[in-house]
C-alpha cells in the first residue's frame, strides 16, 4: 500500500461570508491510496471553527501514514484517529479503493439504491437586498439555505421571502444567537415559513434548548460533530446535521445515519464547502436525509474535472466512479 498526501487549493468565485468568518479559498488535502494497481481516493477541508486546517491535517496524515503503508484497516485507523478532517479524506479513499479493487460501486457495496438528490444552494450573509438580488439569481433552486448573523436577520429573510415566495428556506445561523435572541427572532420567522433554524446558539451553550419547543425545527450541527455527541443534540435539536470531516470520514457518518434512522430523528447532510470529491461521499449520507446541503463545489471558481452535475431544479447526479466510490 502506498500512501500520497497532497495539499490543494481552490480559490472561491466570490467572498463568502458567514457569522464571525468570510472564506476566500479552499485549502484541502487529498489523499491517494494505490494497492496492487488501484487507486482510492479522499478529501479533507477540516474544522475551520477547531483549528484543523490544512497544515493540521497533513500533520495528521503524515503522523498516521506508517500505518497505512503496513497494511492497518479502515477499522484500525479511525480507532488511532481524532474524528477529524484528515481521517475524513484518509477514510473515504479507503471506502474509494475498496469499491475499485472489488470492481463495483459504493452503491453495491453498501447495498443501496441511490436516489437523484436536490441540494440547497447557500446565500452567504449580506445586506437584505444583496441577499435578495443572490435568491432571484437562484430561481432554479427550489431550496436555498441562509445565512444569517444577529444582525438584522429579519429583514434579510423578509427581502429573500418577498423575492423567493416559492422557496423553501432553512437558516443557518453558525452559533451567532443567544437564547434571548432566537427567542425574539422565532415569531416574526415563523411568518416567514422558514423549514428550520440550524445551529441558532452556540455549541456547549445551548443547554436551554433540552426540553424547549420551538415551532419551527432547530438544527444540531455545531453541536453535532460525531457519534459521541449525537444523543445530546438528538435532545436537544429537532435535526442533527452530518458533515464527514466533522465526524472523521463515511465509516461513523453511516453509523450516525443509521442510529438516527432507526430513531426515527430528522437528519441534513452538509459539507464545509469541498470538491465534488467531498460531495460525492455525502451523496452516500444523503440518501438518509431529509435536507441536503451538497452545494459546495457551486461557491467555487472551478470544480475538479470529472465533478458532479448540477441539474435543474437543484437537482445533483450521482456520482460516477471516476469521481469517487
Amino acid at each position: 500500500m502506498k500512501m500520497t498526501i497532497e495539499r490543494k487549493n481552490f480559490p472561491l468565485h466570490s467572498p463568502f461570508a458567514i457569522t464571525g468568518y468570510t472564506f476566500t479559498n479552499l485549502n484541502s488535502v487529498w489523499v491517494t491510496l494505490e494497492d496492487q494497481g488501484f487507486f482510492g481516493r479522499g478529501e479533507g477541508v477540516g474544522i475551520y471553527y477547531l483549528g484543523d486546517d490544512q497544515d493540521q491535517m497533513v500533520k495528521d496524515l503524515e503522523a498516521i501514514k506508517p500505518a497505512v503503508e503496513k497494511g492497518a484497516t479502515r477499522q484500525e485507523i479511525n480507532s488511532l484517529m481524532p474524528t477529524n478532517g484528515a481521517r475524513n479524506a484518509l477514510d473515504c479513499a479507503m471506502w474509494d479503493l475498496e469499491c475499485k479493487k472489488s470492481n463495483g460501486s459504493i452503491w453495491e457495496l453498501l447495498g443501496i439504491e441511490p436516489k437523484l438528490l436536490t441540494t440547497v444552494a447557500t446565500i452567504g450573509i449580506g445586506t437584505p437586498e444583496q441577499m435578495a438580488a443572490r435568491a432571484l439569481e437562484l430561481s432554479e433552486f427550489p431550496n436555498l439555505k441562509i445565512k444569517l448573523s444577529n444582525e438584522q436577520p429579519v429583514a434579510k429573510l423578509e427581502a429573500i421571502r418577498s423575492a423567493r415566495p416559492d422557496a423553501k428556506l432553512v437558516v443557518d445561523v453558525n452559533q451567532g444567537w443567544n437564547f434571548e435572541e432566537l427567542n425574539a427572532f422565532i415569531p416574526d420567522l415563523s411568518k416567514l415559513s422558514i423549514d428550520m433554524i440550524e445551529q441558532p446558539l452556540a455549541r456547549g451553550e445551548d443547554q436551554e434548548l433540552a426540553g424547549f419547543t420551538s415551532p419551527i425545527p432547530l438544527g444540531a450541527d455545531e453541536s453535532a460533530l460525531n457519534l459521541s455527541e449525537y444523543q445530546q443534540a438528538a435532545d436537544r435539536y429537532q435535526v442533527v446535521n452530518i458533515k464527514l470531516d466533522k465526524c472523521g470520514g463515511l465509516t461513523e457518518a453511516l453509523e450516525i445515519a443509521r442510529t438516527a434512522t432507526d430513531a426515527g430523528k430528522s437528519l441534513m447532510v452538509g459539507n464545509m464547502t469541498g470538491t465534488s470529491l467531498s460531495m460525492a461521499p455525502a451523496y452516500v449520507i444523503g440518501q438518509f436525509c431529509d435536507f441536503v446541503d451538497i452545494d459546495g463545489p457551486l461557491l467555487l471558481a472551478a470544480d475538479i474535472d470529472p465533478g458532479l452535475d448540477y441539474l435543474d431544479a437543484g437537482k445533483v447526479s450521482i456520482p460516477a466512479p471516476e469521481i469517487w466510490g
